[in-house]
This record gives C-alpha cells, sequence and structure tokens, in this order.
C-alpha cells in the first residue's frame, strides 16, 4: 500500500511525511529512530487500518530540511518540532507511535502537553540517553569541534543502491528487508553515485546530556495510556535504568516481543496485534 506524500510547512522548518489511511478514527504522528526516516513504519503503517497515521521524516531526516547553518540537533529541540508538525496537520489530539529516539521524542512531547497527547505507543524506547553532569564538558568540547570542522567533511558516496544496503545492514539492529526501505528514502543521487539525504550533524556527539533524574521528572508527568514493545534480542530492557523508567510511566503496559531493535520494521505482523488493541483503546471523539 503506497503513503501519500506529504510536506508540512511550519514556522520552524519545512518537514517530510508518508499518511497512511487519510480520514481513520484516530490520528498517530509517527516518530522515527536515529537516523532512519518515515519508512521506518512502512511496512507496520498499512496494517494500521484504523489509525490516520502521518509519519515525520525528522529534521534533518530522510526528505525534510536540516536545520541552519550552525545550529546543532538536541534532543529537546525535537519536541517543538513535533508539536508544529501537529500543528500545520490541524491535529489538536493525536496518538504517538514512536521507535528509539522518536519514542524518547514522544515521551517527552506527552509530558509538556498532556492535552493534545491521547497515548503513547512505543517501540524500543522510553525516553532519551541519559549521562552524567561530570561527563558533559567534554562532551561540548567534542561537539563543538566536530561541528567547526563540519565544511572539511567529503560526504561518503556510494556507487549503487545496493552498496548502501549492504553497509546499512552492517551497521546492525534491523534486517535487509527493512535497511533497504530505509535506504532508499534516505538516499540522493550524487554525481559519483549515491549519498546520504540526512544532514551529517545528526551524527556528532550531543552536547549535553539530560542526567536520569531529570529524565524521570519527565517521564512521571506522562498521563496518557502508554505501552511499551520491547525486544527480547535487543539491549533496552537491560539497562540499568530501564526499570526505574517503567516505573516512572503510570500504567505503563509494558511486552517483550521476539526481535531486536527494528521489531517493528522487521516484523511487523507480531507487532500490530498488542499495537492494534493498545490503540483502538484510546477511542476519543474530540480528536
Amino acid at each position: 500500500m503506497a503513503p501519500e506524500e506529504l510536506t508540512l510547512e511550519t514556522a520552524y522548518l519545512r518537514l517530510a511525511a508518508q499518511r497512511w489511511h487519510v480520514g481513520a478514527p484516530l490520528k498517530v504522528l509517527a516518530l522515527h529512530g536515529w537516523l532512519d526516516n518515515a519508512a521506518s513504519f512502512a511496512t507496520l503503517a498499512p496494517r494500521l487500518t484504523g489509525c490516520d497515521l502521518v509519519a515525520l521524516d525528522l529534521p534533518g531526516h530522510g526528505r525534510s530540511e536540516h536545520r541552519p547553518p550552525g545550529v546543532h540537533y538536541h534532543f529537546v529541540d525535537f519536541v517543538p518540532d513535533v508539536l508544529a508538525a501537529a500543528g500545520a496537520l490541524g491535529w489538536a489530539r493525536f496518538a504517538i507511535l514512536g521507535h528509539s529516539l522518536g519514542a524518547g521524542i514522544g515521551c517527552f512531547v506527552a509530558a509538556i502537553a498532556p492535552g493534545a497527547v491521547t497515548g503513547l505507543a512505543l517501540v524500543e524506547g522510553l525516553g532519551p540517553l541519559s549521562g552524567s553532569p561530570d561527563d558533559d564538558p567534554d562532551r561540548l568540547a567534542e561537539a563543538t569541534r566536530q561541528m567547526a570542522a563540519h565544511a572539511l567533511r567529503e560526504p561518503r558516496v556510494y556507487p549503487d543502491v545496493e552498496t548502501a544496503v549492504t553497509a546499512r545492514v552492517r551497521a546492525g539492529g534491523v534486517g535487509k528487508t527493512g535497511a533497504r526501505l530505509l535506504v532508499e528514502r534516505a538516499l540522493q543521487p550524487t554525481g559519483g553515485g549515491f549519498a546520504w539525504r540526512s544532514d551529517p550533524r545528526l551524527r556528532y556527539r550531543s552536547p549535553i546530556y539530560l542526567d536520569e533524574a531529570q529524565v524521570l521528572a519527565f517521564l512521571a508527568r506522562i498521563r496518557c495510556p502508554a505501552q511499551l514493545l520491547t525486544g527480547a534480542d535487543a539491549e533496552l530492557a537491560a539497562r540499568p535504568e530501564f526499570a526505574a523508567r517503567c516505573r516512572a510511566v503510570r500504567g505503563l503496559d509494558h511486552r517483550v516481543l521476539p526481535g531486536g531493535h527494528h521489531l517493528h520494521l522487521d516484523d511487523p505482523g507480531q507487532v500490530v496485534g498488542p499495537l492494534t488493541s493498545f490503540l483502538e483503546g484510546l477511542a476519543d471523539p474530540d480528536a
């Protein structure tokens, strides 16, 4: 099922998106993971027939605009981008389906805009990575050096799409079919082959991390129903902070399914059941 391609004009940037099932009862904004794009939901979205689902290319990703020169990609800056995208769609209330980075962003959107977010469906993500404040000076120094060297870097060029797909599979976390979907949306033709559309600055070290107490404070502010699906072969649930984060989200429905970090993309058949049941329970006549 081919999605509709959208361009959303926001006050900040022009964002690209893909949309499935226009006019379906439940509005769902889907947010992908780091260095992925809207195609992260290409195998799952056609199965969520009750959802008017819009999958964003986050700023700097996929076909969306990059941030202006000299501007970094701080985690918290994606929060107003998401709310601006919902505004461009005319959505006052909506659910969020987020994977990895997108799940972390979704948690923060729900925490600060409880009147807008009707539910959180999270896949392999529960808040952002955290760090020790003692390490922040070194992080900021490294990020600043990377930004200063930005203009000196030559973009990597692949001779063909297949080579880029192979490289994405080797990077890990996703199977070949899913990798191909992500890569085909992520590439752009260049003189000698194909290069990534994504902003190289996304690969820079995060200049500042929130500490774990700050992350927990946001998670504790989530008031909407929330479901978290994690892969049995993935690493998220093994992290030392994971149990406390789950406790922080009131009434969190956590389920472990077979698969790895991209379980929603690699094996959507096992994900669609729990997700559909959860999302159908969010019926909101005012959405």
